[in-house]
């Protein structure tokens, strides 16, 4: 029933409707033919709502019963469909909207309104991070008005007929604080400074680049460098008031446009000194600040230029004071000697050097960008003079490397590798990378986009003309574009290192490897994705290297044809790495050993796992498999020493997992060795540095340890026999205890309680000693009884009295 009447109502709708539109175009066509019949007549009385006629009160109320009917929270979605098929499907809201002007008022349109003083203040303030870059912003401002006239004056060469130079100017002014800089770019008319001034985020660079692509020479390269339209308002970054004067080659006015960094108005006036007249061209002229004065210093205008704007490809002229050395005349009087009739004074000239000081332009980017020209006929003094300027340095880098890269992200590029070291492996930002847009220096300040931490040593600069910057061009955005550029300079960076480890001269890598082989290694802890290519480059000493560093690539090449793994130590010193006991078995073999002695070696070679489908083997570790076993003879000697396997291990206790036969051991009795998954002992070294003695929360990487015994050796047959013979005797008892602890030491391990270790050993020393040395003193003694018979009786002494002499005698 409800759908029926829904239905009912439409069509009686639809039918008003359609009869509303009849008798409307009956209205039109009469108006137009100038009769009022029809109108009069046969329409019933109509309201106007907004100018427009309306339909009968009867048709008004039936449509707003279907504009807006009342839906409840179970049908809402079919009464919705029947909506947009019975009335948007045949076009009735607009009469509908027309009609009801009590359900749905007018639509009322309006304007954004902005606070001009507050927007001014957000650009200004919150844009910039950093107040110096007003001045690349102007100056690339400039070269933009200089490119423009450039390209406009292929098809129209009047526009520089008056025959001035393209250039920048920069003077000063410290006393009164005012800074003027002036192009002899295209300028511009009345009409241009009021859309691109007085239009705040209006670009006129981008304006130009977008006709440009409209155009048919869409193909033609731009340097233009503006593409926000915020640039010129930095100027109120340092200044109180900005008058920029311009002529441009289309008018015969020059225009001045004044404006206030706490005004929301400006002013333009017609130029009508002949002194300030340009022949094209503008001159902008800031006004700064009572605490900004400091940036009218020449040499700090000098120096902002050079950072900034060095490698724009217009000349960029500053005022600065020079002089020059001139000899001058001095007259210095002279008098007479004493004696003459008359004194006289004689005048003696005299030549002195003095400055003689004026101001003058001076060219202050000299520099060229040289990433710009094809590098087969760029030199290598000319890179290494490159390198010296950029980054202030007197030593030549190690390499370099020029390259371009085209496709889907195009950016130029030199990296270098410097000579000596000036930053630490924990430094997580430096400022080697100079990243320029369309040669306009952007930041050197990067943590990570560029380049990752291991490779922050390399130098260069970066240059793009379409990098994803935020709107003050300082911060580079994370985007798939940088990701991608990241990739390549790495891989540059990489092919870079390599050269210089593939050089003739061995003493260059070594350099490298002296200053940033830590890099390279911290490289193998965070960056997976390039262990291949920067296994390659690390370097190790060796159990057959005479202390000389190899590569891995030599110690494939010098491996066995049985040998499978890469085997290697860690320890805390060469010296400790050589002596290693569990070297025994793999010297026999001529195994080669690498030597793994800086802390940061382990962590590296165990992020690797394995190169050239070679596996990294510690040979520290559990489970060694040299590849020469026989099981028959291990079965043997098992059983033969199970029973002292056993009883070593009661002795022991939990200080070890179990006992086994060791096959890696020749001459020594015993040696401790880690867990297959747990620290080695260097490691376990290294932790408890680091914790600061604290172990209790690393102790669960803290493995058991295994105690290996070499059967062959005396001391291990002598224990094998006690066991048998008398397991409970102390003193095997205690050897087995000192045996150990020793072994710990050996290992690389740390005793629990060393002074308790040297309390045995020195009790072991005496009764050593006591034993060997009681069989020679007891001969001695008794050839000494022979030689001097002693008696058992007491000696008398004889005393003798002295006489008595008298005086008398004496005389």
């Amino acid at each position: 029933m409800l759908g029926a009447s829904r239905r009912s109502v439409c069509t009686a709708a639809a039918a008003a409707a359609a009869g509303s539109r009849r008798r409307a175009a009956a209205g039109v066509a009469s108006a137009v033919s100038g009769d009022s019949s029809v109108s009069s007549s046969s329409a019933p009385p109509r309201s106007v709502i907004n100018g427009e006629p309306g339909v009968p009160q009867l048709q008004k109320r039936l449509l707003s019963v279907l504009a807006a009917p009342k839906l409840t929270r179970t049908d809402n979605a079919a009464s919705l469909k029947l909506r947009e098929g019975s009335l948007v499907g045949r076009r009735y809201e607009s009469s509908a909207a027309a009609v009801d002007s009590s359900d749905t008022p007018p639509v009322e349109k309006h304007e954004y309104q902005a606070e001009v003083n507050r927007l001014m203040d957000l650009i200004v303030h919150s844009l910039y991070s950093n107040k110096e870059v007003f001045l690349r912003e102007l100056v690339s401002n400039a070269s933009d008005a200089l490119d423009k006239l450039r390209y406009l004056s292929v098809t129209d060469p009047d526009l520089i007929k008056d025959g001035a130079g393209l250039d920048i100017r920069i003077q000063t002014d410290k006393e009164n604080g005012i800074i003027t800089i002036t192009d002899t770019g295209i300028g511009m008319t009345r009409q241009e400074l009021v859309d691109s001034l007085g239009t705040i985020a209006s670009s006129g660079t981008a304006k130009f680049l977008k006709a440009l692509k409209e155009s048919q020479e869409a193909g033609v390269d731009s340097n233009l460098i503006g593409q926000f339209g915020v640039g010129f308002y930095s100027a109120f970054l340092v200044s109180d008031k900005v008058a920029v004067s311009t002529k441009s080659p289309k008018s015969d006015k020059q225009y001045v446009w004044e404006g206030e960094a706490e005004s929301s108005s400006y002013t333009i006036r017609e130029e009508t000194d002949p002194e300030k007249l340009l022949p094209r061209g503008t001159r902008l002229t800031l006004y700064l600040k009572r605490e900004d004065k400091g940036f009218a210093h020449p040499e700090k205008i000098q120096k902002l230029v050079k950072n900034y704007s060095q490698f724009v490809s217009f000349p960029i002229y500053t005022w600065q004071e020079k002089g020059y050395t001139k000899e001058v005349e001095v007259d210095e009087p002279v008098e007479a000697k004493e004696g003459d009739d008359e004194t006289k004074t004689e005048v003696k000239k005299k030549t002195k050097t003095v400055v003689e000081k004026y101001w003058d332009w001076e060219l202050t980017n000299e520099t060229q960008p040289i990433w710009l020209r094809n590098p087969r006929e760029v030199s290598t003094e000319e890179y290494n003079e490159f390198y010296k300027k950029t980054f202030n340095e007197y030593m030549d880098p190690l390499a370099s490397s020029h390259f371009t890269t085209e496709g889907e992200v195009e950016f130029r590029s030199i990296l270098y590798v410097p000579a000596t070291k000036k930053e630490d492996i924990t430094d997580r930002k430096t400022k080697n990378i100079r990243l320029y847009v369309k040669r306009v220096f952007i930041s050197d300040d990067f943590d990570g986009e560029l380049f990752p931490r291991y490779l922050s040593f390399v130098r260069g600069v970066v240059d793009s003309n379409d990098l994803p910057l935020n709107v003050s061009r300082e911060i580079l955005q994370e985007s798939r574009i940088v990701r991608i550029m990241r990739k390549r300079l790495v891989r540059k960076a990489f092919d870079m290192i390599l050269g210089i480890s593939c050089s003739e001269n061995r003493d260059d890598y070594e350099r490298f490897w002296e200053n940033y082989g830590k890099f390279l290694k911290l490289g193998c802890m965070e960056d997976k994705e390039n262990h291949k290519r920067i296994a390659p480059l690390l370097r190790f000493f060796s159990s057959q290297s005479n202390e000389e560093l190899i590569s891995l690539d030599e110690y494939v090449e010098n491996m066995k044809p049985e040998q499978k793994d890469i085997y290697y130590i860690a320890a805390d010193s060469l010296s400790s790495a050589k002596h290693a006991p569990f070297l025994e078995k793999l010297n026999e073999k001529e195994y080669e050993v690498l030597f793994l002695v800086d802390p940061m070696d382990e962590v590296s070679v165990t992020n690797l796992n394995s190169y050239k489908d070679k596996r990294f083997v510690d040979i520290s570790k559990e489970d060694l498999d040299l590849g020469d076993k026989n099981e028959e003879k291990e079965k043997e000697i098992k059983q033969e020493y199970s029973q002292t396997c056993d009883w070593i291990k009661k002795r022991l206790g939990e200080k070890v997992a179990r006992v086994d036969i060791s096959n890696r051991l020749s001459s020594s009795p015993c040696v401790l060795v880690a867990a297959k998954f747990g620290w080695s002992a260097n490691m376990e070294r290294l932790m408890r540095a680091q914790s600061m003695g604290d172990m209790s929360s690393l102790d669960f990487m803290r493995s058991r340890k295994v105690f290996e015994i070499n059967p062959e050796h005396e001391i291990i047959k002598g224990l094998n026999a006690a066991c048998r013979a008398n397991p409970d005797d102390p003193e095997a008892l205690k050897a087995v205890d000192i045996l150990f602890e020793t072994s710990m030491i050996s290992s690389g391990f740390t005793p629990d309680n060393p002074a308790e270790l040297s309390g045995k050993i020195y009790e072991m020393m005496s009764t050593a000693m006591a034993s060997k040395w009681a069989s020679h003193a007891q001969p001695a003694e008794m050839n000494l009884q022979r030689d001097s018979p002693v008696s058992s009786e007491p000696i008398e002494a004889e005393v003798i009295e002295p006489e008595l002499v008298d005086d008398s005698q004496k005389k």
